[in-house]
């Protein structure tokens, strides 16, 4: 700012110097810059020049104002001058007259102060001697406490001058009619008819009459608890009414009541200084015996309002139930605040927790019911279809009802619970240790639980004594595994985001992946149950056609017998119904001879795969065991019992491998013709042909068949096979 205030070449410094200031413009700038500078000075003249007549013309403006403002004033002046000697004048003429009647009246004036202070005594007088009667009267009219009031107020009367004969008559009077009062409030004060107004307004007229503070504040408490009981069983008959209406009914009764009788006893006992009574020690006890008192009858309450809450949880509307709540929690946080050193130990938040636990154990029952009946619908729908080979449609749609059921429902009773979590409530159960325990539990001991619960009931069908239908067994792994994949996931984020739980960072909350896994694991025994089953079926139709036959004494084959007809569209059925539910799966490749027609045909060539060449055996290489035993060499074991895959291939050939082996040991206990012999390689040679296409790999089934048929050449009296040639044309034929 100095720099710029001792500046020569600057226009707006003291110092300016024009001649400085147009040699260094001359010099330092060209024609066009110089041009520009002259034309920025003539504006910047020009403004000046404007702004300078502005401001002259305003201040001309509040020049004129300013006169006109002065003149003003002194007309005013002038007007209020006058108005001024004007009021001293009469002042003056007021202070003359009112000493004259000061003179006047000066002789008089102790004559009426005498005759005023003589009215007043007789006034006193007159009110001692007709105070007895006067006090019968008002004792009579039940106005006991003017009563109490005028005796209270004759006291002082009594003090001064009770001394008199006179006086001295009145006076006992006057006592024995308080007598008599103090006993009719007694009685009074002792009735448990009393409401809280009518003992506080007793307490306090018996308190006035120097009754003992101390007998008075245990009577009070007991006349009180007398009145408070009867309220208590009047409300335990109001059952009848909603939740609403029964605590309104209890806020507006019993805590009213209460209120005003802790609010008068703190009062009359515990503010007020009984020095003469106890003092201090006598405060201390009357605030103990009235936390006492208060904490007891709080709980009769709120046990009483717990047990209508157990009482309508299941029953009626949660919503209703706690807004009633809240009423009554807003009351009790206020009653918290009547009176200092007061202490309600109970609060309503207890309560409102206990009936989260309630109605999660209510939502518990009724989630396993809903559980329950769903899939007793289930059962009853397969029981109802007509026929289990066209189906596959209706098991998805019972699959998809029986999962979207579930899910819906877990949804609306998560749905409910999250009413105890409103914002707009006066309490806040998460704030508390056992409300955020609470939270937790609807997580683990409902949702959880349920889970479980599905789990370990689906699993229990997987049992072999339940003996439930094949198809059931489907739909509940199907069911299981849907709930693995997508339901699960679903509800345990839906219950986590609800309620705001962190099951992530938790140690002791169930992870998503211990359900998942609880789910998959059940959703493979139901499924392994179903093969088992379905294996168990086709296999008893196997083994009665191997028992029942007589095969030493069979004709020449013809024909494939019935019974693997009947095994292949059993299969197909099968295989359809699964396809509906599950995917294709993974095959081995086939090699390019897998037909109907290559299983026992004469191409011996082919080095691929594992073929069944019994027919291209002599019968006395066929008298050898050898050859079986080198087959069952290089072979790979094939287990039977093993948990399939979610695949339609697996499952189809889970099945395939349990029949086909009781087929292999029932024929291992047979002993066979020729012709029976045949009838066996005609069967196994059809079941080739069809049953390739069902499998994972080919060859297990070409390994299993072969196994059959060299075992009925084993136990064939004359191990003489047919041509395959004939074998393949009754088979087609077939």
């Amino acid at each position: 700012m100095t720099e710029k205030t001792g500046n020569p070449y600057d226009m707006d410094s003291s110092v300016f110097d024009s001649e400085k200031y147009l040699e260094k413009l001359l010099k330092d700038c060209t024609l066009k810059q110089i041009m520009d500078t002259e034309t920025a000075v003539i504006k910047d003249t020009q403004t000046l020049h404007s702004d300078m007549q502005t401001l002259v013309y305003e201040n001309y403006n509040k020049f004129i104002s300013a006169t006109d403002t002065i003149r003003k004033m002194k007309n005013d002046f002038k007007q209020m001058e006058s108005d001024m000697n004007l009021l001293r004048t009469k002042m003056q003429t007021i202070t003359s007259f009112s000493e004259q009647i000061t003179d006047t009246l000066q002789g008089t004036r102790s004559q009426l102060c005498r005759l005023s202070e003589k009215h007043s005594l007789l006034k006193r007088l007159q009110f001692l001697s007709s105070l007895p009667a006067k006090l019968k009267g008002l004792i009579e009219e039940q106005n006991y406490a003017q009563a109490v009031q005028d005796y209270l107020h004759a006291q002082k009367v009594f003090a001064q001058y009770g001394r008199q004969p006179s006086f001295d008559g009145i006076q006992r009077d006057c006592e024995s009619i308080l007598l008599d009062l103090k006993e009719r409030l007694r009685t009074d004060f002792q009735m448990a008819s009393n409401t809280a107004q009518s003992l506080s307004e007793i307490g306090e007229l018996l308190l006035q009459l120097d009754e003992k503070p101390a007998d008075l504040a245990n009577e009070m408490l007991t006349c009180a608890s007398k009145r408070l009981h009867e309220q208590i069983v009047l409300l335990q008959d109001q059952t009848e009414r909603d939740m609403i209406e029964f605590v309104d009914m209890g806020i507006e009764g019993f805590l009213n009541d209460l209120t005003l009788v802790v609010t008068s006893y703190f009062d009359m006992f515990v503010a007020k200084n009984h020095e003469k009574k106890g003092g201090d020690d006598f405060q201390e006890q009357a605030l103990r015996q009235l936390n006492i008192f208060l904490n007891q009858n709080v709980d009769k309450y709120l046990t009483l309002v717990q047990d209508r809450v157990e009482s309508d949880i299941g029953f009626g509307d949660t919503q209703i139930m706690l807004r009633a709540l809240d009423r009554l929690n807003r009351r009790l946080l206020a009653m918290r605040n009547i009176c200092h050193g007061l202490d309600i130990q109970r609060n309503t938040v207890d309560i409102i927790i206990a009936a989260a636990h309630q109605l999660c154990e209510v939502h518990t029952k009724s989630l396993r019911d809903h559980f329950s009946d769903s899939l007793s619908s289930v059962r009853l729908a397969l029981v109802s279809a007509k026929s289990d080979s066209n189906n596959g449609s209706n098991l998805n749609e019972l699959i998809t009802n029986l999962y979207v059921s579930m899910v819906e429902k877990v949804k609306g009773v998560l749905q409910d619970l999250l009413v105890f979590l409103q914002t707009d409530w006066s309490f806040n159960i998460k704030a508390e240790y056992k409300g955020a325990l609470c939270v937790e539990g609807i997580r683990e001991n409902l949702l959880i639980g349920f889970l479980r619960h599905i789990s370990k009931v689906m699993c229990s069908f997987a049992d072999a004594s339940s003996s439930s239908p094949p198809n059931l067994l489907l739909v509940l792994s199907k069911t299981c595994l849907e709930m693995e994949q997508n339901g699960v996931h679903i509800l345990i984020t839906l219950v986590d985001d609800l309620y705001e739980i962190d099951s992530e960072n938790s140690a002791v909350l169930t992870h998503e992946t211990e359900i998942c896994a609880e789910m998959r694991e059940t959703a493979q025994t139901l499924l392994d149950a179903y093969v088992r089953l379905q294996g168990t079926n086709i296999s008893q139709m196997l083994r009665k056609s191997v028992e029942t036959r007589d095969w030493l004494n069979c004709l020449e084959p013809r024909s494939v017998r019935a019974v693997m007809k009947r095994v292949v569209e059993e299969l197909a059925s099968i295989e359809t119904v699964v396809a509906s539910l599950y995917e294709a799966g993974v095959r081995t490749t086939a090699s390019s001879d897998s037909s109907r027609k290559t299983h026992f045909s004469t191409l011996t060539t082919s080095k691929q795969q594992f073929r069944s060449n019994w027919s291209n055996y002599t019968p006395s290489q066929l008298e050898s065991s050898y050859v079986s035993n080198i087959h069952r060499l290089f072979s790979e074991r094939i287990d039977i019992f093993t948990n399939v895959d979610f695949s339609k291939v697996s499952i189809v050939t889970g099945i395939i491998k349990i029949g086909l082996k009781t087929l292999l040991e029932c024929v291992r206990l047979r002993t066979f013709s020729k012709f029976g012999l045949q009838q066996v390689q005609v069967d196994t040679h059809y079941l080739q042909m069809n049953l390739w296409r069902f499998v994972t790999d080919e060859n297990l089934v070409n390994f299993l068949l072969d196994e059959i048929l060299g075992s009925a050449v084993h136990r064939c009296l004359e191990s003489i096979l047919m041509e395959p040639n004939a074998v393949e044309i009754i088979c087609e034929r077939g």
